[in-house]
Formats: C-alpha cells, structure tokens, sequence
C-alpha cells in the first residue's frame, strides 16, 4: 500500500497536524503553510517544508514520511535541509526536521555517524506504531495510524474514526475525514467492490469524492507524479521518454515501482525494469 501521497494530502488539508506530533509546537502553529519546494545547486525536492508567510521570520518545519526503509536516508535529508536553510538564512531563525515512520524496523539501520543531531532537540522521529490506542488519538493523528493498521481491526478502527469526525467536527471537515478514511480502506481492500467497501463503512461511499468520476485515475497520476519525484531524487534527472513510461503505468504497476524503486542505482536499471513491463512476455 502507497502511503506516501495520503499523508501529503492529510498535510494539505490539516497543516496543524504536524504539530499534534512534536513537543514544544510554535505559540503561532496556525499560521504556518504546507509546501513542497525545490533547491537549486545542486537541485533538490524537498517535499514536506511547513512555512510561515515570507513577512514572519520563524522556524521552518521539515516533514519526511518514510514508509520503506532508506539506508542513505539521513545523508540526503540533512544535505537537503541544510542547504535550504542556508539559501533562506533571512527568513528562517531555526529549523526542525520531523519523521514519520510506520515502525522503529523502517529506520536506517547506521545511525552512528548522526548521533548527534538524532539526540537533540531539532529532529523528532515519529514512529506511528507506538503513538497509542488509534481510538484515543487526536483525528488527524489517528488517520495516519490507520494506513498502519492491520487488515482484520482496520475496518472497526476506520468506523470509529468516522462516527467521532461526525461528532466531534464540523460537516465539511467531516467529509473530508470521511473522504481520507474511505482512501485509506479503498487502497487496503482494492480487491473489494464498491458496495462491500459501502458495507463494511457504512457510509455511502458513492457520495465521496474517492468514487466519483475519475478518481481513480486521479490516485494513479498523483502516484506517478510522487514515484518520479523519489526516482529523480535517487537516479537524477532522466529523459522525458521515461517520465512518460512512469506515467503510464497502471496503478499496481506503480506499487510494485514504488517497492522496488530503492533496488535502483543507475538509470538502466530502471529503463530494465520498465522494458519488462512493457513485454511481460519477452523471456
């Protein structure tokens, strides 16, 4: 299951989630944006940044949400972090860096040569298997818990979530938690038709965006868009030719890309595995 994408839009639409993780929250967490941004020289993607407007300097938030495990991932986030925080000195007095993993196990395993900075005050490793019963989590919080859950208490634990959005906020805010829990059951019972899926909610899933016209390919592009991102990040910049493979890949295509992305070291590699795709049936 491709978590990645959910949580950006969870961020989108609740920035002052990021805040309910970490002790110490800025007195004026409401008035920070999410964004994605890009640093030039050499150029990276930095997909979770949480700013406040250009005209109140602050501290600038990073959020990684890393759902598979990345040896390097420390080296590429702190270059990362670090040279945006130096291109934007002016604006930013300090930075705090927040990672969310689904579990302790999908860390880097050497965590040796940044002993320091994992110890202070500046990075916050969120590990969502041991934020506590889903059932006593602020909302939001528990929507992430949710992409965690196993299959067999995912159903009763999404129920919960919807009975207390329709409680505890108001209409809209509780459609679009409605919406992100039927997300969240669509991609972990995919197989499922959509009356079971109605069924097992109890809610008319039909009214949610999930199943409106085109949503799915909707999910699919939003995939592709975030898989290339990642490729680009470890590979560099590729042809246009293999953007557009990406693109056209089918939604289960881009989960399997999306596990097997870290296998990848140089270019070839993926235009293989592209290749494979494209003629299953060539030996």
């Amino acid at each position: 299951m491709r978590r990645d994408s959910i949580f950006y839009k969870f961020f989108q639409q609740s920035p002052m989630l990021l805040f309910d993780l970490i002790p110490n929250p800025p007195a004026n967490a409401d008035a920070y944006r999410f964004d994605s941004v890009a640093v030039k020289e050499p150029r990276f993607e930095i997909d979770g940044v949480f700013l406040l407007p250009e005209d109140i300097p602050g501290p600038v938030y990073f959020c990684e949400v890393q759902m598979q495990k990345d040896e390097r991932l420390y080296e590429r986030l702190f270059a990362e972090t670090a040279l945006y925080f130096y291109r934007n000195r002016d604006r930013c007095t300090d930075w705090q860096i927040v990672v969310i993993y689904p579990s302790r196990s999908t860390e880097q395993s050497d965590l040796y040569p940044h002993r320091v900075a994992l110890s202070g005050e500046q990075v916050h490793r969120i590990y969502l298997n041991e934020l506590g019963d889903i059932q006593q989590l602020p909302l939001w919080v528990g929507l992430m818990v949710l992409t965690t859950i196993e299959e067999a208490t995912a159903v009763a634990d999404a129920r919960d979530l919807i009975s207390r959005a329709q409680v505890e906020t108001t209409a809209a805010e509780s459609r679009v938690i409605i919406d992100m829990v039927a997300t969240i059951i669509w991609y972990k019972f995919e197989q499922l038709s959509r009356s079971e899926i109605e069924a097992m909610l109890d809610i008319p899933v039909r009214e949610t965006r999930l199943y409106q016209e085109g949503i799915r390919e909707g999910i699919q592009r939003g995939e592709a868009n975030l898989i290339l991102r990642l490729l680009q990040k470890r590979l560099g910049e590729f042809p246009e030719a293999v953007s557009t493979q990406v693109k056209e890949l089918s939604l289960a295509d881009l989960e399997e890309l999306s596990d097997s992305l870290m296998e990848f070291s140089e270019l070839i590699e993926l235009q293989d595995w592209l290749q494979e795709k494209s003629n299953p049936e060539q030996p």
